[in-house]
């Protein structure tokens, strides 16, 4: 059994101190691990990360355990970055293109036409490719925990279908703030706008931008789908999420406590991936249902007008060593 005041103990004296007014009083130690999350409450990444706590609480007799901040109510995704690495946040979840400039690994995850299918993105992360870039995050202070599915990207807007690489000619169209994200949108004809997710439903009701490219789940749980009336299925990145652990504070809750942890991570793929394909289909029926206008693309065409900026990737060594992996597995 894992020793409470050790643990307490091993959290005073980090970025975490603050919490321990709140905690002297009648608070429970799943207040100290801390997950930040931007998705709603209902989201698949959140399910997963409320199965762990519970994986957690049997497995530490009640003494580990989380508190998800699901919304965004502690921040966006980059500001959940820089929290972790400080060890003011125990964990939080993330897209991978959050990480692109910081990890360069990640960067392999958001290059277009890398993956051909879900299932084949499950298989690359599954193995030796996702084990190396988890275990790349350690060189921004973050401990790599698992790899969730974010689903196929596509493009989405409130003029009309995209069915051509010229279709999107004019189009300002919301990109995650990632250069690879900026470099593609643009590659492929449209004006990128580099926005948090949270800015997009406003964005889109004072026409700041015309669209943008996201999943199925993320379309329809954020509302979007009810001004961006357009959905063309480019499915032009696969590009996960990625569960994160401030290496500080694995460090200072010691190895009996990280070891549970990150087994209990692993676990939660599964998990995750079982609520996400519910979600998709759920999603999918919700929108549309709602009338939106869903058409296949000329994906050849795509691929084609994306080669010039996967090349210009694929002259870095690593980049191209990933890549050749990735697709070996197609």
């Amino acid at each position: 059994m894992l020793n409470r005041r050790h643990l307490l103990a091993g959290l005073t004296g980090t970025a975490l101190a603050p919490l321990m007014a709140g905690i002297a009083k009648a608070a429970t130690p799943a207040e100290l691990l801390r997950i930040a999350e931007v998705h709603v409450s209902d989201f698949p990444t959140v399910k997963a990360m409320q199965w762990m706590d519970k994986e957690l609480g049997a497995a530490t007799s009640g003494e580990v355990g989380f508190r998800v901040y699901h919304s965004g109510q502690l921040g966006r995704e980059k500001d959940t970055i820089q929290l972790a690495r400080i060890g003011a946040l125990a964990c939080t979840r993330v897209h991978s293109s959050a990480l692109n400039n910081a990890v360069p690994a990640t960067r392999i995850m958001s290059l277009p036409y890398v993956f051909d299918s879900t299932e084949h993105m499950r298989r690359v992360f599954d193995g030796p490719v996702g084990e190396e870039i988890l275990a790349a995050c350690r060189e921004i202070g973050l401990v790599g925990l698992a790899i969730y599915d974010s689903g196929s990207r596509n493009f989405y807007n409130t003029r009309h279908p995209i069915e051509m690489p010229e279709d999107l000619h004019g189009l300002k169209l919301r990109v995650p703030q990632s250069d690879i994200f900026i470099e593609t949108v643009a590659g492929l004809g449209a004006n990128p706008t580099p926005l948090s997710y949270g800015e997009v439903f406003s964005s889109l009701q004072t026409h700041l931008i015309d669209g943008a490219e996201n999943n199925w789940p993320s379309f329809q749980t954020s509302q979007q789908y009810k001004i961006a009336n357009y959905w063309s299925e480019t499915e032009h990145s696969f590009a996960p999420d990625m569960l994160l652990m401030s290496e500080k504070v694995a460090n200072e809750l010691g190895a009996d406590v990280s070891g549970v942890i990150f087994d209990a991570a692993k676990r939660s793929v599964p998990v995750m991936r079982t609520h996400w394909d519910a979600a998709v289909d759920r999603s999918r029926s919700i929108v549309t249902e709602a009338g939106v206008k869903i058409n296949a693309v000329d994906k050849p065409a795509f691929r084609k007008a994306a080669e010039p900026l996967l090349e210009q990737y694929l002259k870095d060594p690593e980049i191209r060593r990933l890549y050749d992996a990735v697709r070996a597995q197609a």
